[in-house]
């Protein structure tokens, strides 16, 4: 079941129906009826509608995301820029800061185009940890050397060169910050932030996003500054079904964001696919208890974890190094987009792990619904169809969806555990290990922290 000779149509994306004997995806030339994905039919004439490739991309009407939204199209957003980049060795791991767009913007700007090939339609400006007191806290040089200023014009930068590569929407971002955690007041964290937005609106971003919130309390005072600017926002808070960190429900979480002004909400980091979509549902149902209304947004880990607590994936014994074992395949994608489709949330895509093949994975699987495939999936047939072509027998006779729905991976590991005991110290803003500073950290203060993980974990560092 391989796809059809001629419907590598100059101009046009492949067109897919479903084979009834292998269960795959076959794509076939533009006139073709029956398409389905993921199980859905769809008639001959959706077929018809299905777009062509646009070659002018950089022409094309632009519309706002809440415009979009608004018209029951599908946003697709991108993957994790800080693990990719740690992993390509562009970022270092522990601070986690975004200088790169300055000392490796070719690297920045690769990245943010395989994301635009695989499918995202919003790229969100390298700005994670972008905020003056992060890019000085705990000995980092980012802020004396280069500046926040110029980090988040250099990301601005190159994510609106990509975006115009094609149909594309540029999200300014801005995160949690050590002053919060330190309990410095409102009116400094909003200065902060208020910082971060000046750059943003001097580079005219489409819209902006406020991601990675462990207290809510902070999200809605990002909210509230990035609401001057006049433009969307999007507020997503790194929670699981617990609610935040001071206890508030997922539910009012959601509530108080779309208070503070936020236009899209939802949850990012942390948590895996499945616990993301239970805790987008409790602010789905709280939203509706309060009679608010709001566009949903979900950008989970590409990272399977069960056997999390409140914390999430960070408090995980394998964070940050050894997580690889538990990262989820294409397959896993597919389950997820549909997953947060029939949920009704239309803006989804992944932070941590997630790599261009998953934002593909999830491009493909909502193809039906969007009209067309990414351009990543000219080298990718649905469903391992491509496998159609290999040399080996036993290989080809996995090209066909029955068999990838159905694989249990194995890891490849036989002393290694299911499940982690995750490191619960349970501490949060207002505890006195978690006042940040400006100098390094020194060897006392580290020998403190063996002291908390012999007495928490058992474990001798």
């Amino acid at each position: 079941h391989w796809p059809c000779g001629r419907c590598r149509v100059p101009g046009r994306r492949r067109h897919y129906k479903m084979c009834e004997a292998g269960g795959c995806l076959q794509a076939l030339c533009p006139g073709a009826s029956g398409i389905k994905s993921a199980g859905k039919a769809r008639t001959a004439e959706a077929d018809e509608n299905m777009q062509p490739v646009r070659k002018d991309k950089k022409n094309a009407p632009h519309r706002g995301i809440l415009e979009r939204l608004a018209a029951g199209e599908i946003i697709i957003g991108d993957g994790g820029f800080v693990f990719a980049l740690e992993k390509r060795g562009y970022v270092k791991a522990g601070p986690w800061t975004p200088e790169a767009t300055v000392e490796h913007p070719e690297a920045v700007r690769q990245l943010h185009r395989e994301f635009l090939r695989a499918g995202s339609t919003v790229m969100q400006t390298f700005t994670f940890y972008a905020s003056d007191d992060k890019l000085m806290n705990r000995g980092n040089y980012v802020e004396q050397k280069i500046s926040g200023i110029k980090v988040n014009e250099a990301a601005c930068d190159i994510a609106r060169a990509v975006a115009n590569e094609g149909d594309a929407l540029v999200a300014g971002g801005v995160s949690q910050t050590p002053s919060y955690l330190s309990n410095k007041s409102e009116t400094t964290v909003k200065a902060i932030f208020r910082k971060q937005l000046d750059v943003f609106v001097k580079k005219n971003v489409d819209f902006l996003i406020a991601e990675y919130f462990e207290h809510v309390e902070e999200a809605e005072w990002a909210v509230h500054v990035m609401k001057e600017s006049g433009k969307a926002v999007a507020a997503t808070l790194c929670i699981g079904p617990e609610g935040d960190m001071a206890g508030v429900s997922a539910g009012d979480c959601a509530v108080r964001l779309v208070k503070a002004g936020a236009d899209i909400v939802g949850v990012n980091c942390h948590f895996d696919p499945a616990i993301s979509l239970k805790t987008m549902k409790l602010m789905k149902e709280g939203l509706e208890a309060a009679k608010l209304k709001a566009h949903l947004m979900v950008q989970p880990l590409a990272y399977h974890t069960p056997d999390c607590s409140k914390q999430g994936f960070i408090d995980l014994p394998e964070f940050p190094f050894a997580l690889e074992p538990r990262i989820a395949t294409r397959w896993d994608m597919h389950k997820y987009a549909r997953s947060a489709y029939d949920l009704g949330i239309r803006y989804i895509g992944g932070c941590c792990g997630f790599e261009p093949y998953h934002i593909r994975a999830i491009a493909e699987e909502l193809a039906t619904e969007r009209g067309f495939l990414p351009e990543g999936s000219e080298k990718h047939d649905a469903w391992g169809t491509c496998l159609a072509m290999h040399t080996k027998p036993w290989v080809r006779a996995r090209a066909q969806r029955a068999y990838w729905e159905k694989m249990l991976p194995a890891t490849g590991l036989p002393y290694s555990p299911a499940f982690s005991k995750p490191d619960s110290w349970g501490v949060t803003k207002g505890d006195d290990v978690l006042i940040q500073q400006v100098e390094a950290t020194s060897n006392d203060q580290l020998k403190e922290m063996f002291e908390k993980q012999k007495k928490f974990t058992g474990i001798v560092a």
